[in-house]
Order: structure tokens, then C-alpha cells, then sequence
């Protein structure tokens, strides 16, 4: 049954349309080829068609974004069907000359004639206002005669009624291009507008060149949607209008050419804008930008402010965004901060992107404390320009395992050495003649030690102490170890933090620490990196307090090749994670029976971290339930957004993370229950008394888990417990075990987890692997059922040997080990993409590493900057194909004759495989899975 194109269907015909929600999303399947571009596919344009390719004119008004596949299938997607780009090299000179090289979009693996290619169009097109469609097509594979291809768009209504208008159509012959034409009006706006291309027969391939949607009235886009690009989509930016479209938010606002008795002027333009009588710190400036903003665009931001009155000089000021969604939901998102001032206009900068489709956008700026006015000079919000990859930093003239300390053993005295500040140093003897054991793998077989060690005294200050300079020493990009001896003198009352500090022109860059509190020597390690040329880098030892003498030796700078140790990673990998596995095969089976195995899933725990926002975007959802098995929510759990006021309950998103994970197979980890550092608690638990917060807690503890029992697999108790003592302090020593004590009888089925950071770095003496050992012994001491040790793993240029040597260390306990928010952050992807994978091998060959989360994946959605995986528009970047390629390498395939035993055998990693049978002419095919373990199994087919 054919949809005729005149009509408008309510709903999709019974036998068109599958009973199954996802078809209306792009497939799982078609993440990996929605970024590749594929030259020579089988089912790619016949032999003598690349000369038919023609492009279509631009037209400055085409509302569809990516309209010519010049960034491949970004803002497109494949409807229950895969989809890529190829390209097709022109023959005729005239058109090389226009168009060299023609990309066209393939869509493929269509096994319904309604599948195709879509793009959400919500935003912008405009109720009444006549569109004409103009498109380029063709198609591929095993036809005869024509087939026709169809424009639709799919309208869905807020009462969830789905309608389908045809807009277009064509008859396309194969080996010939087409072109499809039509036009649309909408009398009504839809709250969700989707058009796309379908129409060909099941198994043929459609093909698309070019597509372009435009006003059929150019007139008519005074009042439309502003085009993608460089036009600011904030009405009135600099005020030159008066203040036309801006206005209050709480507060009043009014225009200025000046104020202070003159002493503030604009900075651009005539005029300024202030918002006044400001009584909460929310109160500011808004413009409403509904209708000119796309979902799953990336936006820049850019505003000039500063403070005025009530004798403030500094303070924090923000853009944020007020977004309605069409069934009420609000959604605050933060966009910006910067710290204001009364003397100078500072510049305020951010991205946001929306994941739905919102019925109300409002972008405002707020943030100071009440009677002070803020000024705002302009407010320009763009589409974000895409920002060209880095190329991999080279490694010219780079001396792997080289010290680049002069004189580190101190045989010419002092030489190459200076004081930082006004300390003295002078040599000494009597320390380690050993490398410091994580140096010990890097720098390979190495002379011993001196014994000698430079020895800082008359120190004042707790920065004083030995320096030098290594500013030509040191390369970009370029991650460096540190390794010393270190010890303190014996007027030391307490504790003393000694660190490795790196100073980078202005800035101090943490080179590793340690906490001492006795007359040993101790190792510190750690690791640096710079990111851009430094005009003077100094390294210097710095931190007891002062009048503490300190003593240096043996220290090491020196540039880490990672290449070897990845080599070694593998092959540890291969021992820990994979097993002899045994294929018996039942039944009749004569010889010369081929099978061929390939390994469809690896079961480790691979996760990541979500928000309910995130799942608004389908591109989104499908990397993530592509690449990932496991989930952690990033602030749907925490008690701040359970409970913001006290009994004000939102479980709204946290039951609508787990319905979604449910649906698709995926487990979650439980974050946080409680958070101890003080600055993440509410304000209303802050202002109780002790019986009352601890009455709080219980309530918190019962509710939470009584509601998801036995739904998350994991639970962070209390989270961050060597930073923050918040419950500790008002609750008493006894109050950490009986939070795990309390969750473990209301939930017994879940694992309870410690949970902290820079456990694995060296660079953080408060939570050294010794630290949190003895914090984890101590708890369970008081009898807390401790059931795993949470490293979050929040990393700057990681050192292989320091994380191992943290893992070592903790797995002392027992204790199952996850990484639970693993990130790294390079302004370089190429360097977040090695960053990245050290920290997976290390972890994945790490025999006591049972789970590995990432914080996050996509872009203006993680904590860090430069720490995603995917763009905000969904192109995947150097550390996200990185991070693909390893999901690849560890999947295990292999193939040959069954012996004469009916058997095969091979080692793989745990997870889910397929086997073909191939016996003659018949081909059979049988599922199994391996479960995790260490010893050989055997698995029995029956044939």
C-alpha cells in the first residue's frame, strides 16, 4: 500500500508503519557511518553516473542546515536505516571546474520504503509563510524502470497526533539525477516539524546530493527565523534601538550614555544598558530568543558588562538560559560567568545548545548581589563557529627518559641551582641511592643515586626553596614525569605538604605532592604538561612551613614515551582480560567443518555519566546506548536536586534516567547519597541542629533507597570524604559507617562505594592511595560494609606508571576498584586522545579494575573544557575515535577448522559472540556468551 501524496495522514498506515517508537530515531547503527565518508561501497552510485552530478545554486535563505553534505551527515539523520557520504570525482572539465569533488549522502540498509534521510526543521520555519523544497536524488541498486522519491514532513501536535504531508515528488530512473520539487505552508505550528526523503522500494539505495528549503517570499524572513552563521539572533545587541526587545527581569532597566559623572562610558556605541533596584541576584536583563534558536546547535555568547553602586568593586557576574520545554518542564542553564568590576568592562563569554525543542527561550544576565546595578554594553549571541582540529604536536628532538635537570646529583654543588626567594641551599649526604619506584619503569635500567641531596634552609616563606630554570627544556603537548626524594626537617609540628611546582610565565602548574608528617624520606611523583610556548618556566620544591628545612633529591624531569608502555599494556591485557575458551561442538559433525567467530559485545562495564537533558537528543542517544553499557547521572541523584528545599522532592528525573536506561539494557551506578564537602550541602540542611540533620539523613537514606531498591547496582555513599568532613563535624566519628551500615540494610543488594579524586595523579597529598587506604580500613573497622573504591579520575596529562602504581597500592584491600568519572582535557585532541587512552589501558589491564565510567562525553556537557568525545553538534573527534578504536581492539575474533575432537579453540574477552558454522554449501549460525573469568571454559554448541 502506497501513501498517496495528496493526502495527510493522522497517523501512519498499519502496514508502513512498524508498532515500534525507536523507528522514528536513528537507528543504533548508523552512528559510526553518520561521521565516515566511504569512496568505493558495493552499493554506492553506478559506473558513468558521477558525471550527472550538478550542485544546486546556494540560495542565502536555505533553512536546512548542512544542506550539501560538506560536513558529511551532521545535522542529518537516517531513519531506521544507515546512512554515509561519498564522493564522486567529475569527468567533464565545466563541471570540475564548478565542483571537483560532489559529496552526496547514500542511504542505505532501507527495509521499509518510508525510510530515509530527516532533519528536525522546528525552529526554523514560520506558521503561513510558503516554503518551496528543491532537491537533487537518485537511485542505486537492483531496480527496474523508476521508482518515485518522496519530500515529507512529519508533524507532531502537543495531543501527540503525527501527521505525514507530502510536499514532493519524483520519478527517478537509476544511473540519473533528479530533480524533486514542491512547496508547503503550515496555517498551524506544529510543536515538532521533521522533513525528509523517502520513497524507493525496500533494498534500493537513495541518493541524495543536494537539498534546499527556502522561503518562497523573501520578504517574509524579516519575521522568520535567523539563518545560521554570523548573524547575531539577539535582537537589538548594542542597544541602538533604545531598549527594544530587551526587559526586566525582577527588576527595572534603563538606558545610559554615560553614568557616574561620566566616569562610565560605553565602550561601543552610544549607549549602555543597566539593570536596576535589583533586589535578589536573579534579578538582571532578558530577551526573549524563542523561535530563533535550533535544538542541537551550538551557540557562542558574548556580552560586555560591569558593576555600578552600593560600593562594590568586584563580584560574579552570568549569562544564563530560561528554557520552557512544550510539556512544562523548565530548565536553567548556566551559559557564563566572569568576575565584574566597577572600574573596567570586562568581556563575558559561553556556549549553550538545546537538546528539544523549547516552546519558550529566555537568555538573561544576572548574578550580583542585591542593590548592585549591572551594565551591559552589548549582547551578541551567534551560531558557534566550528573550530578546525589541532594537528598532532610533533616530537622532533624530544629525548625520551632524559633528565632535563642540570646537576641533579649535586656533584657539581649548587650549580645550575638557585634559591627561590631568600632561602640558602648547600648540599648534604645520606639520602636514597635508589630510583624512586615509579620513575623506575620509565627511565629503564639507570645509574644509582647519588646520595646526595640539596638542602633548602632559612626558608620564611612556604614557597621558598630549590630552583631552576628549564624554560628551552620543555616542549608543548608534551607530557613530562617528575620523580625526587624528599624529606623535612625536625622542627615540623604536624603535618607538611611538599610539592614539585612548575611556574609557567604567571601561572603554577602542579607537578606532584606529598603529605609528610615524620623524618623519612619520601617519594614524590607526578606529571606536567604546557600547553602553549612559555617565555620562563621555572621548577622549584616549595610547601613545608616556613622555618622548615627541606631536602631534595635525586629529582627527575624528563619526557615520558608512552608508546612503550602501551606495548607492554597490551600484552598485560591479553593475560588479565581474556580466557582459553573451548568450543565443543554437538551433534553430527563430520570433518572439514569451517567456523568463523566474532565477538558482538564485550560485557566489561563501559559507562558514562547522563543527564535528562541529554536524552532529548537522539544523536546523543545513540552514541550512548551505542558505545556504552553502563550509566551514572551527573546531578539527578544528588540529594541538592532531590530535595532542594527541605520536603520540596524532585525524583521526576532520576525516575525518567531509569525508565530510560531500563529500555535499553543499560545498568546504573547510584550518585552520590550524601557529599561531603560543605560547599555542595543545602543551605536548609547547613541551618539545622544535630538532631535535626541527623533525623535528615535518616529521612534522606530511607526515602532514596526505599524508592529504587534494588534498581541501582552501585551506590556512592558519601561522596569525596578526604576532601570534606561537613556530616563528620556536626554528626560525630561514628556518622560515615552508619550512613554505609543504614544503606546496606535498606538495599542489601547494592555495592557500596567510597568515591574520591586525585587518588591516582600524585599530584593531591590530602588523598594519596595510602590516604584512602587507611580511610577505607577505618570505616571498615567500624563495621561499614565497604564494597568497592570509587576513583573518580579527573586527570591532567596521565603518567602510566603513577596511576598502576595507585592501583597497586589499592588493591591491597580486596576491593573491586571502578574508575567512576573518568575525563582528561587537552585543548589538542590528538593529546586528549592519548591522554584518554593511557587511562583506559592502564585501567582495562589493571587486574583489580572492574568498571570504567567517563564523566561524560559531548560537548558543553562534561565538567571540564576541552574533555569531550563528540562536538556539540555530534561530529566525533580525535578522543572519540580513539576511544572507538579501543572498544574495536577489544573485541575478540577468530577463525579455522574444527579439530578432530568436534572442537575449537581460541582465548577472547568476556561478552557476547556470534559463530558461523560453515559445513559445504549450509552455513549455521549460533550465538554464546562468556562470562568474566580466568580460567579456561568450555562452551557446547549443539548442531
Amino acid at each position: 500500500m502506497r501513501r498517496a501524496c495528496t493526502c495527510c495522514f493522522t497517523s501512519r498506515p498499519p502496514n508502513i508503519n512498524p508498532q515500534n517508537s525507536d523507528c522514528d530515531k536513528p537507528s543504533q547503527s548508523s552512528v559510526v557511518t553518520m561521521t565516515s565518508t566511504q569512496e568505493n561501497n558495493a552499493s554506492g552510485v553506478p559506473e558513468g553516473m558521477e558525471e550527472s552530478l550538478t550542485k544546486l545554486s546556494p540560495r542565502a535563505a536555505n533553512i536546512l542546515l548542512n544542506h550539501d553534505f560538506s560536513m558529511g551527515l551532521q545535522h542529518w539523520h537516517p531513519n531506521c536505516c544507515n546512512g554515509y557520504i561519498n564522493l564522486a570525482e567529475s569527468n567533464n572539465r565545466d563541471e570540475a571546474f564548478i565542483n571537483t569533488c560532489a559529496k552526496y549522502a547514500v542511504v542505505t540498509d532501507r527495509n521499509e520504503g518510508w525510510h530515509g534521510l530527516e532533519q528536525e526543521i522546528t525552529n526554523n520555519i514560520s506558521p503561513g509563510t510558503t516554503y518551496s523544497v528543491s532537491a537533487s536524488v537518485g537511485v542505486s541498486g537492483s531496480l527496474q524502470g523508476s521508482v518515485d522519491v518522496l519530500a515529507t514532513l512529519k508533524l507532531v501536535y502537543k495531543d501527540s497526533t503525527t501527521n505525514y504531508l507530502c510536499i514532493g515528488r519524483t520519478s527517478v530512473l537509476k544511473e540519473k539525477w533528479e530533480k524533486l520539487e514542491g512547496t508547503f505552508s503550515l496555517s498551524t505550528m506544529p510543536d515538532r516539524v521533521v522533513f525528509y526523503l523517502e520513497g524507493p522500494s525496500p533494498g534500493i539505495d537513495l541518493l541524495i546530493q543536494s537539498v534546499e528549503i527556502t522561503c518562497a517570499c523573501p520578504n517574509e524572513l524579516e519575521t522568520g527565523i535567523a539563518n545560521a552563521g554570523d548573524e547575531n539572533i539577539s535582537l537589538n545587541p548594542r542597544f541602538d534601538d533604545d531598549l527594544k526587545n530587551w526587559s526586566g527581569r525582577g527588576c527595572k532597566i534603563a538606558l545610559h550614555d554615560s553614568m557616574g559623572n561620566g566616569k562610565v562610558l560605553p565602550q561601543s556605541g552610544k549607549f549602555f544598558a543597566s539593570a536596576m533596584e535589583r533586589l535578589q541576584s536573579w534579578n538582571g536583563i532578558q530577551q526573549e530568543i524563542t523561535g530563533r534558536v535550533q535544538r542541537k546547535v551550538a551557540y557562542d555568547v558574548a556580552a560586555v558588562v560591569r558593576v555600578f553602586g552600593n560600593n562594590i568593586t568586584s563580584t560574579d557576574v552570568r549569562a544564563t538560559l530560561w528554557v520552557q520545554t512544550p510539556n512544562s518542564r523548565e530548565q536553567y542553564i548556566g551559559i557564563a560567568n566572569v568576575q565584574a568590576t566597577d572600574k573596567d568592562w570586562v568581556q563575558l563569554q559561553g556556549k549553550f545548545l538545546l537538546n528539544a525543542s523549547p516552546s519558550k527561550v529566555v537568555i538573561y544576565i544576572e548574578g550580583p548581589p542585591s542593590g548592585v546595578d549591572i551594565l551591559i554594553d552589548s549582547f551578541v549571541v551567534k551560531q558557534a563557529q566550528k573550530i578546525s582540529s589541532s594537528p598532532p604536536p610533533r616530537a622532533e628532538n624530544l629525548a625520551y627518559g632524559f633528565n632535563i635537570i642540570m646537576n641533579n646529583n649535586l656533584s657539581n654543588g649548587t650549580k645550575g641551582w638557585f634559591p627561590l626567594g631568600s632561602c640558602t641551599l648547600s648540599v648534604g649526604t645520606g639520602s636514597p641511592h635508589i630510583v624512586p619506584p615509579m620513575a623506575r619503569d620509565p627511565l629503564g635500567p639507570s645509574q644509582p643515586l647519588s646520595g646526595r641531596y640539596i638542602l633548602a634552609t632559612n626558608r620564611t616563606e612556604t614557597w621558598m626553596g630549590p630552583a631552576q630554570m628549564i624554560t628551552d627544556k620543555v616542549k608543548p603537548f608534551h607530557t613530562y614525569q617528575v620523580s625526587a626524594w624528599v624529606k623535612i626537617g625536625s622542627r615540623a609540628t604536624g603535618a607538611q605538604i611538599v610539592n614539585v611546582a612548575v611556574g609557567v610565565d604567571d601561572q603554577w602548574v602542579n607537578g606532584g605532592q606529598v603529605e609528610i608528617s615524620n623524618d623519612r624520606w619520601h617519594e614524590i611523583g607526578g606529571s606536567f604538561r604546557i600547553e602553549k610556548q612559555a617565555e620562563k618556566i621555572i621548577v622549584y620544591v616549595q610547601g613545608p612551613a616556613p622555618s622548615v628545612d627541606l631536602m631534595v633529591a635525586g629529582l627527575q624531569v624528563f619526557p615520558v614515551d608512552r608508546r612503550a608502555r602501551l606495548r607492554y599494556l597490551r600484552t598485560q591485557t591479553d593475560k588479565i582480560r581474556k580466557r582459553d575458551i573451548t568450543l565443543k561442538f554437538l551433534g553430527s559433525c563430520s570433518g572439514g567443518i569451517f567456523v568463523k567467530v566474532r565477538q558482538m559485545q564485550n560485557s566489561f562495564p563501559f559507562g558514562t555519566c547522563i543527564s535528562r537533558t541529554n536524552i532529548d537528543n537522539e544523536d546523543f542517544v545513540n552514541f550512548f546506548v551505542k558505545n556504552f553499557n553502563w550509566a551514572v547521572f551527573g546531578n539527578e541523584l544528588k540529594w541538592y536536586w532531590t530535595e532542594p528545599q527541605q520536603g520540596n522532592f524532585n525524583y521526576r528525573d532520576a525516575d525518567e534516567l531509569l525508565d530510560f536506561c531500563k529500555s535499553h539494557n543499560i545498568e546504573t551506578r547510584g550518585h552520590c547519597i550524601f557529599w561531603e564537602v560543605q560547599d555542595t550541602v543545602q543551605q536548609w540542611i547547613q541551618s539545622l541542629n544535630k538532631n535535626d540533620m541527623m533525623a535528615a539523613v535518616h529521612n534522606r537514606l530511607t526515602g532514596l533507597l526505599t524508592r529504587y531498591k534494588g534498581k541501582f547496582k552501585h551506590y556512592d555513599v558519601n561522596n569525596e570524604m578526604l576532601h570534606g568532613s561537613f556530616y563528620q563535624d556536626h554528626l560525630g566519628k561514628d556518622i560515615r559507617a552508619d550512613m554505609f551500615k543504614h544503606a546496606n540494610k535498606l538495599d542489601p543488594s547494592a555495592l557500596l562505594f567510597v568515591n574520591d579524586y586525585h587518588v591516582e595523579d600524585g599530584c593531591d597529598g590530602r588523598s594519596s592511595p595510602e590516604k584512602y587506604v587507611d580511610q577505607i580500613l577505618q570505616l571498615q573497622e567500624q563495621g561499614a560494609p565497604v564494597g568497592g573504591v570509587g576513583i573518580q579520575g579527573h586527570i591532567d596529562c596521565p603518567v602510566g606508571p603513577i596511576v598502576c602504581s595507585a592501583l597497586d597500592k589499592i588493591g591491597i584491600l580486596g576491593l573491586p576498584i571502578w574508575f567512576t568519572e573518568l575525563d582528561v582535557s587537552s585543548i589538542n585532541e590528538h593529546v586528549r586522545a592519548d591522554d584518554l587512552e593511557v587511562m583506559l589501558r592502564e585501567a582495562y589491564a589493571h587486574p583489580a579494575v572492574e568498571g570504567i565510567m567517563l564523566w561524560g562525553f559531548w560537548e558543553m556537557f562534561m565538567c571540564r573544557d576541552n574533555s569531550h568525545l563528540v562536538n556539540a553538534e555530534g561530529e566525533i573527534n580525535e578522543a572519540g575515535k580513539r576511544y572507538l578504536a579501543l572498544k574495536q581492539e577489544w573485541l575478540s575474533h577468530a577463525s579455522g577448522q574444527i579439530d578432530e575432537r568436534s572442537e575449537f579453540r581460541f582465548r577472547g574477552f568476556q561478552g557476547t559472540y556470534e559463530v558461523q558454522i560453515v559445513n559445504g554449501s549450509k552455513k549455521t549460525s549460533k550465538t554464546f556468551i562468556v562470562e568474566k573469568g580466568d580460567t579456561p571454559v568450555e562452551i557446547s554448541i549443539d548442531l
